[in-house]
């Protein structure tokens, strides 16, 4: 940590959220934002060029994944801590940032104050984790015989899945991935296969009972 105080970098597609996040963090003494990144490309060319003491990340940017952007940082830094945000429930996406490395997952309907309470944690090499992923990490330590068919997924695999389970089409998916429409349906099929599922309907009923969508 710098003289200054802690220095974020943001990293964001939405120009809006990194507004609203450097609106919070400005009011906080020893705080400080001093670069943001829209896609995944500009957040690692900025962490392999300066130092930050924390990175906000968004899991959803467009092209690579959140979680493939996260492992990249950390293949390059292990020890820069990287604070994972997402729109997303804990149960998507948590145990896997958690994982990948992340030193902290939130969720952006989380309160300012938790916010901070994160950066200033994950700062001092804390990780910060809600109380009920606190336990699902630790109910992932238990062996077990049987993963649920989601687990075995790959993160991309993964992200496409519940993408399909909260109703988007292949079109959708596509354009929101940056992807082209063959690579969904290759996605799609691998899905099935290895979830042993025919239809993407089996997939979706799976998915809601298993809560990974609201």
């Amino acid at each position: 940590m710098s003289d200054t105080g802690i220095k974020i970098l943001i990293a964001d597609d939405h120009a809006i959220v990194r507004r609203g996040l450097m609106q919070i963090i400005s009011e906080v003494p020893g705080m400080l934002v001093v670069d943001e990144a829209c896609n995944g490309f500009e957040t690692l060319k900025k962490v392999n060029e300066n130092n930050y003491d924390v990175i906000l990340l968004d899991i959803s940017m467009p092209g690579r994944s959140g979680l493939d952007i996260l492992r990249s940082i950390k293949s390059k830094k292990p020890k820069l801590p990287v604070l994972m945000l997402s729109v997303h429930p804990e149960e998507q996406y948590a145990i896997r940032a958690i994982k990948a490395g992340a030193s902290g997952y939130l969720t952006k309907e989380s309160a300012p104050d938790e916010l901070i309470a994160a950066i200033k944690k994950i700062s001092k090499g804390g990780r910060y984790v809600s109380s009920s992923l606190a336990e699902k990490l630790l109910s992932e330590l238990e062996p077990s015989d049987e993963k649920p068919s989601h687990k075995i997924l790959s993160d991309r695999e993964y992200q496409v899945m519940c993408m399909f389970a909260m109703g988007k089409t292949l079109k959708e998916i596509a354009e929101e991935l940056s992807l082209s429409i063959q690579t969904i349906s290759t996605y799609r099929a691998r899905i099935l296969e290895k979830m042993k599922m025919n239809t993407i309907a089996e997939v979706i009923r799976y998915a809601v009972k298993q809560g990974l969508v609201e």
